[in-house]
């Protein structure tokens, strides 16, 4: 053995025992950075644990005893709504049941042939359910039978402003539609209408609209039936997310119902979002809330395509499109020169009152146009009374079947623009006929056919009394109120005459300002005046007329009326804060025209208007109608109130040569009527009938204070508890 070795090793020993407290100092360094480390990893993972238990379901430790949080719910459960022609869309709906069923929430499957969206619809706001709408669409772009009913009223629902924009705030929906893309004009249309309606009355899209296509060589799987199944596992997963509470705001930039933030454009802004919120306040009508589609997609790939690298072989076809786009607009350009020669030609002809965007906005509106100047509407009265639901108040005052009642106009033109118009003044305005005139027999033929048309959508709708829509069919009064001035039109008189031909009863209103029409007009059933104002001041600011001697032309249209021997009626129409003082001024009007009849009725809020600026405050109660009236009375001794609408806010005040004994006749014979103005006719004029003579008692439950409070007992939604009304201050 070598020394050395074993005197290093001796060595090495004394130097380590002369050194031990350091190496003592190194160990117990150590051995705390070990403790310390082993510290920190149990903590993080006991962070991570709590992280991934829900908080609605932690235990709370409370003096020893474990309390748990109420969890909350954030959907209620599922409602799948589907309109199916040939079975398809229902299968669907009970494959999509049987999905929902086993997330353990509550389902429904509801046939929209048998949902009455009217009445419960608008429960949805505050169900916390989610809606999943599964329609096909059929023939020529429009619903399945099973649904047409009820995309009819949601259309029109979206389009009235008397719904709002936030009507179904709340309301959180998926769509998924059926359909055939060999039919590229209307391919999946009902689907996405049903969208952007429900969109436009304010209900949140939870996912985007899914689109099932029958044509297997575009369908985006393969199949519709592929198609259905690739929306209803994102509905699924969509569905497990919300149930957690899950919100995804978007970052606000949304156009057409599409959110940038999200580039799949898979999914719509949440509720709740103060940035949907902010959505939906936008202009519906402008922004179509449509999601993205295979349609869209291949539209990007294509533009992004002509900005990639052309291949040498592609460049002839690519100069062949370039030659026929420059050929097509060639052409174009000279339609176009064509066009300006032909208008400036033919520039002192009388051109169409219903121009493009006229007829795109009163088709939206749910007007039917006729023509080139006039339309039909199907009243909401007419829909109310085919359910047994209660009619308008000319049901109360003077016994019209508001069910067979055509509202209609030969003339959309007016010449006011009135503050609490309607139709937001869509329609033209003009104080004199300058418009190409159709013929009243071709007006009449097809509104008596546009107002079948739309009868007919409620056949087999639920709640429509079958007795009720077959006497529907067929017309037996016209209502010449639907907007515009009837009376402008040039021959209103061979209209008339054609109405009464049909036995139809007439009521025709003006708005007091063509009084020599007024004097050579034909005998009508009832004729009305609408008095707006009592002054000259308050009728320029309420009815805004477009002539300079406005006020001249009122006071001779009421002179005109009191010369007529048929029916009369003033329409008053109380605008609080506006014409609700002018009593005295009001008496005077009436012994000026001294009609048979007065309606008071409150004004009707519109919504919003650049044109107007009228709000809710301006809507008088109906006690502070009532109390108008009352005072008006005291001042025409003649007169007395007859009858009562509460539900229109309207009264009605009789000339007291109505009043027989104690009963008033203030109701129509209209048989009686046709028969007077038949030998009117035969006669040429020379045998002349009085109002009174085709007058008919007015039922009890129609009279003012009666305790129906003006509404036909027989009426199924408006019966009312036999409690006397207070007329103490009458």
């Amino acid at each position: 053995m070598d020394p050395s070795l074993d005197m290093w090793d001796f060595s090495s020993l004394i130097s380590l025992w002369i050194n031990r407290f350091y190496i003592y100092l190194g160990f117990a360094f150590g051995f705390s950075l070990w403790i310390c480390f082993q510290i920190v990893i149990r903590k993080q993972n006991k962070n991570s644990q709590e992280k991934t238990v829900p908080k609605a379901s932690r235990d709370l430790m409370t003096n020893g005893y474990i309390s748990l949080q109420k969890k909350e719910v954030f959907v209620s459960g599922v409602k799948i709504f589907y309109g199916s022609q040939t079975g398809t869309a229902k299968g669907f709906a009970t494959v999509l049941a049987e999905a929902v069923s086993s997330l353990g929430l509550p389902v429904a499957l509801i046939n929209l042939k048998e949902y009455d969206p009217d009445d419960h619809l608008v429960e949805e706001v505050t169900s916390k359910n989610v809606s999943a709408f599964l329609v096909a669409t059929y023939t020529d772009g429009r619903p399945t039978e099973s649904a047409e009913w009820f995309c009819r009223w949601l259309e029109e629902a979206a389009n009235d402003f008397r719904f709002g924009k936030t009507y179904l705030k709340g309301v959180r929906y998926a769509v998924f539609g059926l359909g055939n893309s060999a039919y590229v004009s209307h391919f999946n249309k009902v689907g996405k209408d049903v969208d952007k309606w429900l969109w436009m009355l304010g209900a949140h899209r939870v996912m985007s609209r899914g689109e099932g296509d029958c044509n297997v060589v575009k369908s985006k799987h393969g199949s519709i039936e592929a198609d259905f199944t690739a929306w209803k596992a994102r509905f699924i997963s969509r569905l497990q997310a919300l149930c957690k509470g899950e919100r995804k705001p978007c970052g606000g930039n949304c156009k057409k119902g599409k959110c940038e933030s999200n580039q799949h454009g898979s999914e719509a802004m949440e509720p709740g979002s103060h940035a949907q919120e902010g959505f939906h306040q936008r202009d519906a009508e402008q922004e179509e809330p449509f999601g993205s589609t295979s349609e869209e997609e291949s539209g990007t790939e294509d533009h992004q395509s002509l900005k990639s690298v052309i291949d040498v072989e592609d460049l002839g076809k690519i100069m062949d499109r370039m030659k026929k786009e420059k050929r097509e607009k060639e052409r174009q350009e000279g339609e176009t020169s064509l066009i300006r020669s032909t208008v400036k030609n033919e520039a002192s002809e009388r051109r169409a009152m219903i121009t493009p965007a006229l007829r795109e906005a009163l088709t939206k509106q749910g007007y039917q146009l006729i023509g080139s100047h006039s339309g039909v509407k199907l009243c909401r009265w007419t829909k109310s009374m085919l359910r047994g639901r209660g009619g308008c108040y000319k049901h109360t005052f003077y016994g019209i079947e508001s069910h067979r009642c055509m509202e209609t106009t030969p003339s959309l033109a007016c010449a006011n623009k009135c503050v609490f118009c309607w139709r937001h003044h869509t329609n033209p305005v003009g104080t004199e006929w300058r418009w190409k005139m159709d013929q009243p027999e071709m007006i009449l033929k097809e509104a008596i056919e546009n107002h079948q048309n739309m009868m007919k959508q409620f056949r087999g709708v639920p709640g429509v009394r079958e007795e009720r829509f077959e006497e529907g069919m067929t017309v037996k009064h016209c209502a010449l109120s639907l907007v515009g001035e009837p009376i402008m039109y040039p021959e209103i008189n061979r209209f008339l005459k054609l109405l009464h031909e049909r036995k139809i009863s007439s009521f025709l209103v003006t708005n007091a300002q063509f009084p020599a029409e007024i004097r050579n007009l034909k005998p009508v059933t009832q004729l009305y005046v609408s008095v707006d104002a009592s002054t000259k001041e308050s009728l320029k600011k309420i009815d805004r007329p477009l002539f300079k001697d406005f006020w001249q032309r009122f006071l001779d249209s009421l002179k005109a009326l009191a010369a007529k021997q048929q029916r009369t009626v003033y329409r008053l129409t109380l605008v609080k804060a506006w014409n609700v003082d002018e009593l005295q001024a009001y008496a005077k009007l009436v012994s000026l025209g001294n009609p048979d009849f007065i309606e008071v009725k409150g004004v009707t809020y519109c919504g919003e208007s650049s044109a107007s600026s009228l709000t809710m405050a301006n809507v008088p109660w109906h006690e502070e109608v009532v109390r108008f009236v009352c005072e008006l009375v005291d001042l025409i001794p003649d007169y007395e109130i007859a009858c009562e609408h509460e539900h229109s806010n309207c009264l009605l005040i009789a000339h007291k040569k109505f009043k027989i004994g104690r009963e008033w006749w203030t109701w129509i014979d209209y048989s009686r009527f046709q028969e007077l103005v038949q030998e009117y006719e035969d006669t040429g004029g020379s045998r002349t009938f009085s109002a009174k003579d085709y007058m008919a008692r007015t039922p009890h439950w129609a009279l003012f204070g009666a305790s129906e409070r003006g509404f036909d007992p027989k009426d199924t939604r408006y019966q009312r508890k036999n409690k006397s009304k207070d007329i103490s201050g009458c």
